[in-house]
């Protein structure tokens, strides 16, 4: 697939790139998507959550009332999980969401989230953008040009460029990304992938 560069005007560039088929045209694996993104998810999760159990409230231990006699059911101690301020039957506990997947499988995942966009025309290849220093504004202008400042935009960069990162960093709708730390999550989640340029040859070596 070919897609010609536009400038940050938003004008087309004598310029084009070559995305390979092999990573955005491939046979589409909606279940490695799934448990990429389930994975992703799962990690950003804490795992803090806690309640106390019968051993772990504060309360006296001593037996309430007699065994016998009282025409009630038995009752050992005030913190049991039947009374106000007892213990948690089966409450949370700290845990780690995370889980294992495949290199291989986890590559397939971007390859076919990719290709979902690539059909869809959501990419588009923009010449990388010299700052000087950061300017919020400047981004705000390469989105117009490129008539995505109404979607979700993700920005992958082919290297580190301080500059272009912080300038997207008070705009929601703007996601400045490493082309090397590209996760399936953020393909899917964004409605318009914009390529700086360069970026589609780390993503074709990555992942094809």
């Amino acid at each position: 697939m070919e897609l010609a560069v536009y400038n940050t005007q938003g004008n087309e560039t004598d310029r084009k790139v070559v995305l390979s088929d092999a990573v955005f045209g491939v046979e589409a694996n909606d279940h490695a998507i799934y448990l990429d993104v389930k994975q992703y998810l799962a990690d950003q999760r804490q795992g803090t959550h806690k309640s106390k159990q019968r051993n772990e409230v504060a309360g006296s231990t001593r037996k309430l009332k007699r065994q016998k006699g009282t025409g009630g059911a038995r009752a050992g101690s005030i913190k049991s999980p039947l009374f106000p301020g007892g213990g948690r039957v089966f409450g949370p506990v700290p845990r780690d969401y995370s889980f294992k997947l495949n290199k291989k499988l986890k590559q397939l995942a971007r390859r076919s989230a990719l290709t979902y966009k690539a059909r869809a025309g959501a990419i588009c290849v923009v010449e990388s953008p010299s700052m000087e220093v950061p300017k919020t504004k400047n981004v705000v202008a390469l989105a117009d040009a490129l008539k995505v400042s109404d979607k979700k935009v993700l920005m992958v960069l082919p290297e580190s460029n301080v500059n272009l990162q912080l300038s997207c960093r008070n705009l929601p709708y703007v996601k400045p990304v490493l082309a090397r730390n590209l996760c399936t999550y953020d393909v899917m989640n964004a409605s318009a992938i914009v390529l700086v340029e360069g970026a589609e040859n780390v993503l074709n070596t990555m992942l094809a």
